[in-house]
């Protein structure tokens, strides 16, 4: 193997699939705990009386860890407020996690429609979560550094050679072959990122496909999982990892780590689908003892939808007129079953018990 430059454009970097054993003892031994993890999460997922109930918030989370990872950082209240309230969030960081998580349902709509990863796709994604209309890199000199300012990789320059690799991507992972899906995911997210074809937002675009790939193969029907944290716990292993594929071929640290990821993140998801399921039964019952006149499974439900909930949701809902559903809220507010809080002129109500589980 040549000598690696870390100042010069990886424009040599080996199409896929890598020309090494993928498939070691180490290896195969995680990719079947990752793979057991991940069925149990989906039938947890199909245990729940509504699968898809959790996902906004789910989402929200995802989008909330990933965008950490680049430094935009914003607490959980302002994100439930920015996710729900009308008025346009005075929090850039907000504003900018939220295009994430539109990114996100953008990636799952694409890919009901054409059950494929492709390059537009990826543009498609990028572009939402940076809210403007940029496309493939095409200014040379895109290096990468770490924080004492020195540079620590190249990526591909031109863009039609960046093209090339992402045709090369988009035939790696569409195409069915002898590669077990998440090695095959593993191998996809180092590649993606080592092309790095975007001036910018090619960390996030990276994790959406994560999600997005573990759909298309079937390894989870309902994305109710959020990787980012776990990137966010071991930032350092990750990017060091990343770099020792780069200088050295070394998959074998790389895709354990990946698949550890899948795993620890699937485990945590069946918590915390678990805790959300459990408060959301003892909150049923609690409103069905104490305002049994308003009580209904959908309005539970819409409470556990997201943190913040207000009027208009409720009346999307077709769960009343507006003077209906604001005594609806108002009688569980004063019940103490929600917290209401003014967000300039609109009542944005709180269900507490859903936001202790995600802190």
């Amino acid at each position: 193997m040549s000598q690696f430059d870390p100042t010069t454009p990886y424009n040599k970097l080996p199409l896929l699939p890598p020309k090494v054993d993928l498939e070691t003892v180490t290896i195969l031994r995680k990719t079947i705990t990752a793979s057991r993890a991940l069925a149990q999460l989906n039938g947890a997922i199909t245990d729940l009386s509504n699968p898809h109930l959790f996902l906004d918030t789910l989402h929200l989370q995802e989008a909330k860890a990933s965008s950490e990872i680049e430094n935009i950082i914003t607490t959980n209240d302002e994100l439930f407020k920015a996710a729900v309230s009308s008025k346009n969030s005075p929090n850039p960081a907000a504003k900018e996690i939220l295009g994430y998580k539109e990114a996100l349902w953008f990636g799952l709509e694409q890919l009901d429609k054409k059950p494929f990863i492709t390059t537009n796709l990826c543009i498609g994604i990028m572009q939402r979560i940076k809210q403007n209309s940029s496309g493939i890199r095409v200014t040379p000199g895109t290096t990468l550094s770490n924080s004492r300012g020195k540079v620590i990789y190249t990526p591909p320059s031109g863009e039609q050679v960046i093209r090339e690799k992402l045709a090369d991507l988009e035939r790696f992972v569409n195409n069915d072959g002898p590669i077990d899906p998440l090695i095959k995911m593993a191998v996809m997210h180092y590649q993606f990122e080592a092309i790095h074809p975007f001036a910018d937002g090619n960390g996030r675009t990276g994790r959406i496909l994560l999600l997005l790939f573990l759909k298309l193969s079937g390894l989870l029907q309902v994305p109710a999982i959020f990787l980012s944290n776990y990137i966010l716990e071991h930032r350092n292993d990750y990017y060091k990892k990343l770099q020792g594929v780069t200088e050295e071929e070394n998959w074998e640290n790389w895709i354990p780590y990946m698949l550890d990821m899948v795993e620890q993140t699937a485990q945590g998801a069946i918590r915390t689908l678990t805790s959300v399921e459990v408060k959301m039964n003892e909150l049923s019952a609690e409103i069905k003892k104490e305002l049994p006149r308003i009580y209904s499974k959908d309005l539970v439900e819409m409470l556990f939808r997201l943190p913040y909930t207000k009027r208009q949701h409720l009346i999307d809902a077709g769960m009343g007129s507006p003077k209906t559903v604001g005594n609806y809220l108002k009688a569980l507010e004063e019940k103490g079953f929600l917290k209401g809080e003014m967000v300039g002129k609109e009542k944005l109500y709180l269900n507490f018990r859903l936001v202790e589980i995600l802190e």
